[in-house]
C-alpha cells in the first residue's frame, strides 16, 4: 500500500522540534539551547484543562421538516493519534484514506437516537454497531427513513433505519466512494431508492510508483497571465495524477430498501451527481482531462451533462475548461456556465448563471451575471431568470411567482436580494433588499424554507403569498437578539414575530405550524446549556424538548462580562472578559490571556458594532483560551481587532497601526478595571490570529509573551493575495514587506510559542511558514519554541496532539506569564 511521504518531511526532521507519532515509537528528540539532547514524549496539561477535554460532547441535532422527529447524533470523542496517524493519499487538494476510499479526516458520529418533539419521549436505534463511525445522517423526502454511512476498516458502507421500527440495517457492502467532496448518495423522490457513488469494480490494482523516474516533471507556461493562489495538496507528477484516477472513479448505482443495485452510466470521476425533484433525470457533472498541477480538483475541467434514469446523455450542457486563469480578485469567476442545479419547485427545470464581463469584475458591464433557466426534454433555448447589478450568489426558490436572486459586491461589501418572478422570465425584479453585509444591525436575515411535493426545501409564505420567514442574528448595541419574522414583499417592512430577551440568547430554528405560530428554538444563558424549546407565540407558552447536561461543570459559576470600549481613532471595539469564579473584584490584577482574530472592515461604524451576546452559554473547543480561566488566569476572549479602510484606501494600509492601537485599547480597558497586571499579559490566536500575534510582538512592547498557532508570518510566500487582501505582491510590495512578522523577525524580543500541524492543509499557512519564522527568530536571539504536531491539519485532531498543544500553552503562559519575573 502506498503511502504518501510529507512533503517537508527531511526538512522537518531536522528542525528544533520532531515529534514521533506512533504508540511504542521512540520518544522524540528536542534539542535544547545549548545543544544537548533530551526526550519527551506527548505531556498532559494540568487535570483541570484535561478533564475538559475528556467530557463528553453534547450531541448534535436534526429536526424533520414537520418538527415532530429529532434526531440526536451523538458524536465521537477526539480520534487517537494512531487514528490519525493512518495512510494517507493528498491528491489535487483531497486528502484520502487508501483502506476505506474516503476522506481521510472525516469527524464521526458514534450514535442516533429518535426523539419525539411533542411529549420528549426518546429511542434508541436497534442494529447499529458499537463504536461506529457514522456520517452524512439524511432524512428520506417521505422522512419515514434515514439513511447513513458507516465507515469500517476496510471501506464505507450504506445503512438506513426506520422511523417507525427505529430499527437500522446495511444496505450496501463496505463499496462506497467518498474520496472525492460531497455525500457519497442521495435519497430518490420516492423515497424508495436512492443515488449511491459506488467504487468502480473495473479499476484494477492501485497503480505502483515507478521508483526510477522516467525523465523530469515540467510546467510551462507561453507568455499567458495565470496568476494563482497558494494551495496544498497538489498534484506533482504523472504518478499522482494515476492516483487521483484511481481513488475518483466512480460507478453511479441506483440501490433500493432491498438491496438490489443498478448501475447508471459509465464509471467516471463524478464531480457531483443530483437527482431531479421528479427522479426522471441526473445532473451529472464529470471531471476531464488535462489536470493541473497549480490548481486543486475543483478548477480541473469537466463537463456538465442530463442524463436519463438508465444513465444514457440526454443533454450535454457544457464542457468548461481547466481554470487556471481565473483573475486575482474576490467577485472573479471563470468564463462560462456556472452554478447549474435544479429548480426545487419544478419536475425537471434547470438553472444556472453565467459571467456577463468574462469573469472579471473590474470591467464595467450593465449585467453582471444573467440567470438562465431550461425546462425538460432541455431542447429548447434557455430563458432568461434575471440579470444581476453585482455577482450572483445563488437563488431561493419560493413557487412560480417567487423567487429570490443573491448577489454581492464585494469591494463595496454590498449585497442585494431581488425578487423575480419564474414564470415570466426575462422582466425585470424588484429589490427588496440592498444594504452592506458588514452591517450586523441591520441585517433581515436568511429565509425560513418548508418542504414542497418533491420533498424540496422552498421558501415557508403566508396562504396569499405576500409574506416571507426571516430569521436573524439580531445585532444591537446591547449584543446579538435572534429574532423571527414576517417580512412583506410588497411593502418591504419586517414584522417581529419573536426576539430573543435577556437573559437568554435564543435563536428561533424553525417554524413548526404557521398557523398556530408555534416554532422551535434554541435557548441558552451564560450559564444554562444550550437546549432545544417549543414556543407557542400565540399561548406564550414555552416546553423544553431537550435536558443537555452541563458539558463541563468546572466552568460553571466562571465570571463573564461583555466589554464596549473604544480605540484612539474613535472605533468602538468589544471583547468578552472570563475570570476565575472564585475572583472578587478589587482583590488584585491577575495575569491575562487575550485572544483574537483580525477582520477587515470597509465602514468604521459596521466594525465598532457589538458582535456577541453577554449571554450566550460559554463554550470551550480544543482551541479555545477559555481553559486557563481555570488556572488563574483572566481570559479575554473575541477581542475586536478590526482593520478599516473606508473609501479608496484599503484595511492593510495601516494594518500595524491599527492593530497595535486595537491591542492598547483592550489593555488599557482591562487594566483600568484593575483585572488584569499590565506586566503579565499574553496574546495569542490562530492562523490569523497568529499572524496578528507576530506582528504586535514585532511592533509592540505590550505583552509578556505570545502563542501563535497555525500562522504565516512571510506574505511574500502567498504573493497573489491572502485573507481579505486581493492585491497582489507585486501591486502593493510595502504592504506585503510590512505586514510579515518574518520581516521584523530581529525585532521580536517579547517570547514567543509557536505550534503548527505538520499536515497544515490550509491554503498559505505551509509549515515552512513556521519553520522559516522560527530560524528567523532563532538568529536574533529571541526567546522562541517551535512545536510541530505530526500528522495534524490547520486545525489538530488527535486526543494527544490537543493535550500536548494545551500542555505547552500552560507551560508557556506559566513560565513567561504568571510567573514573570519583572526587573
Amino acid at each position: 500500500m502506498h503511502i504518501k511521504t510529507l512533503r517537508n518531511s527531511k526538512r522537518l526532521a531536522a528542525s528544533m522540534l520532531s515529534l514521533l507519532l506512533l504508540a511504542g515509537s521512540p520518544a522524540p528528540v528536542v534539542l535544547a539551547q545549548d545543544g544537548k539532547q533530551t526526550t519527551t514524549g506527548y505531556q498532559r496539561p494540568p487535570e483541570a484543562i484535561a478533564s475538559i477535554i475528556d467530557a463528553p460532547s453534547t450531541p448534535g441535532v436534526s429536526i424533520n421538516s414537520k418538527g415532530d422527529w429529532m434526531l440526536l447524533l451523538e458524536r465521537a470523542g477526539y480520534p487517537s493519534i494512531e487514528e490519525l496517524a493512518q495512510p494517507e493519499s493528498r491528491l489535487a487538494g483531497l486528502r484520502i484514506n487508501p483502506a476505506t476510499n474516503g476522506q481521510s479526516r472525516a469527524t464521526f458520529i458514534n450514535n442516533i437516537k429518535l426523539k419525539q418533539v411533542n411529549g420528549g419521549q426518546e429511542f434508541e436505534l436497534a442494529g447499529i454497531p458499537q463504536k461506529a463511525q457514522i456520517s452524512y445522517v439524511t432524512w428520506s423526502p417521505d422522512e419515514k427513513q434515514i439513511a447513513f454511512t458507516i465507515t469500517k476498516a476496510n471501506g464505507i458502507e450504506l445503512w438506513v433505519a426506520g422511523i417507525a421500527d427505529r430499527q437500522a440495517r446495511k444496505l450496501t457492502e463496505a463499496t462506497l466512494n467518498d474520496a472525492y467532496s460531497g455525500r457519497p448518495f442521495s435519497w430518490m423522490p420516492d423515497s424508495k431508492s436512492l443515488l449511491v457513488k459506488i467504487v468502480d469494480e473495473k479499476r484494477g490494482e492501485m497503480p505502483k510508483a515507478n521508483l526510477v523516474p522516467n525523465g523530469p516533471n515540467i510546467q510551462e507556461n507561453i507568455g499567458k497571465a495565470n496568476p494563482s493562489r497558494t494551495y496544498q495538496d497538489l498534484l506533482k507528477n504523472k504518478y499522482d495524477e494515476q492516483l487521483f484516477d484511481y481513488y475518483t472513479q466512480t460507478q453511479l448505482k441506483l440501490v433500493s430498501l432491498d438491496g438490489k443495485q443498478q448501475p447508471v452510466g459509465q464509471a467516471s470521476i463524478i464531480k457531483s451527481a443530483d437527482v431531479s425533484p421528479d427522479g426522471q433525470f441526473l445532473l451529472v457533472e464529470t471531471i476531464q482531462k488535462p489536470y493541473s498541477y497549480l490548481v486543486p480538483h475543483y478548477y480541473f475541467p469537466y463537463n456538465v451533462e442530463v442524463w436519463g434514469r438508465d444513465g444514457k446523455v440526454v443533454k450535454q450542457l457544457a464542457q468548461l475548461p481547466l481554470a487556471e486563469d481565473i483573475p486575482i480578485g474576490f467577485d472573479n469567476v471563470a468564463k462560462g456556465p456556472r452554478g447549474y442545479n435544479w429548480r426545487p419547485d419544478k419536475p425537471a427545470t434547470l438553472y444556472w448563471a453565467e459571467a456577463q464581463d468574462g469573469g472579471d469584475a473590474t470591467k464595467e458591464v450593465a449585467e453582471r451575471d444573467v440567470v438562465f433557466m431550461l425546462d425538460a426534454p432541455f431542447s429548447g433555448k434557455p430563458a432568461k431568470l434575471a440579470g444581476t447589478k453585482y455577482r450572483y450568489r445563488g437563488v431561493q426558490w419560493g413557487n412560480n411567482d417567487l423567487a429570490l436572486v443573491n448577489e454581492r459586491l464585494w469591494k463595496t461589501r454590498t449585497e442585494r436580494v431581488l425578487r423575480v418572478s419564474p414564470s415570466k422570465p426575462g422582466q425585470a425584479g424588484t429589490v427588496l433588499i440592498e444594504r452592506s453585509y458588514e452591517d450586523g444591525y441591520n441585517d433581515p436575515g436568511s429565509p425560513v424554507f418548508t418542504q414542497n411535493q418533491y420533498g424540496r426545501s422552498v421558501l415557508l409564505t403566508d396562504k396569499k403569498g405576500d409574506n416571507i420567514y426571516m430569521i436573524s442574528e439580531g445585532g444591537s448595541p446591547e449584543g446579538n437578539r435572534p429574532f423571527l419574522s414576517e417580512f412583506n414583499l410588497k411593502s418591504k417592512k419586517a414584522k417581529i414575530l419573536f426576539r430573543s430577551e435577556a437573559p437568554y440568547y435564543e435563536r428561533p430554528v424553525d417554524i413548526i405550524d404557521l398557523n398556530s405560530k408555534r416554532i422551535i428554538t434554541r435557548r441558552e444563558s451564560e450559564q444554562e446549556v444550550p437546549n432545544y424549546f417549543v414556543r407557542d407565540l400565540n399561548k406564550k407558552q414555552l416546553t423544553q424538548v431537550t435536558k443537555f447536561p452541563h458539558p463541563y461543570p468546572q466552568l460553571q459559576g466562571v465570571q463573564k462580562e461583555m466589554l464596549q470600549y473604544e480605540r484612539n481613532d474613535g472605533v468602538k471595539l468589544t471583547a468578552v472578559l472570563y475570570l476565575p469564579k472564585d475572583y472578587k473584584k478589587g482583590s488584585g490584577a491577575l495575569p491575562m490571556l487575550m485572544w483574537a482574530y483580525p477582520r477587515e472592515f470597509k465602514n468604521a461604524a459596521a466594525a465598532g458594532q457589538v458582535k456577541s451576546s453577554p449571554y450566550e452559554f460559554t463554550r470551550i473547543s480544543s482551541g479555545s483560551p477559555l481553559f486557563w480561566v481555570t488556572q488563574g488566569y483572566a481570559v479575554l476572549d473575541r477581542t475586536d481587532f478590526p482593520i478599516v479602510g473606508e473609501g479608496e484606501a484599503q484595511p492593510n494600509d495601516t494594518y500595524v497601526e491599527q492593530l497595535v492601537a486595537s491591542a492598547k485599547a483592550a489593555i488599557d480597558k482591562t487594566v483600568s478595571m484593575g483585572v488584569a497586571d499590565p506586566k503579565r499579559i499574553a496574546v495569542g490566536g490562530h492562523s490569523y490570529g497568529a499572524f496578528m500575534t507576530g506582528n504586535l510582538l514585532a511592533h509592540s512592547d505590550l505583552f509578556a509573551a505570545g502563542i501563535a498557532r497555525s500562522g504565516a508570518y512571510n506574505r511574500t510566500l502567498t504573493p497573489f493575495g491572502f485573507q481579505q487582501e486581493e492585491r497582489t505582491y507585486w501591486q502593493a510590495p510595502e504592504v506585503y514587506n510590512r505586514m510579515s512578522p518574518f520581516s521584523a523577525a530581529h525585532k521580536v524580543k517579547t517570547p514567543i510559542l509557536l505550534i503548527h500541524g505538520e499536515a497544515d492543509n490550509n491554503s498559505g499557512t505551509f509549515p515552512i511558514q513556521s519553520e522559516r519564522f522560527y530560524n528567523a527568530l532563532k538568529g536574533h536571539g529571541a526567546t522562541t519554541r517551535l512545536v510541530f504536531l505530526p500528522h495534524e491539519s490547520h486545525g489538530y485532531a488527535a486526543r494527544e496532539s490537543i493535550l500536548h498543544m494545551l500542555w505547552e500553552m500552560d507551560t508557556w503562559l506559566n513560565t513567561y506569564v504568571k510567573n514573570r519575573q519583572v526587573q
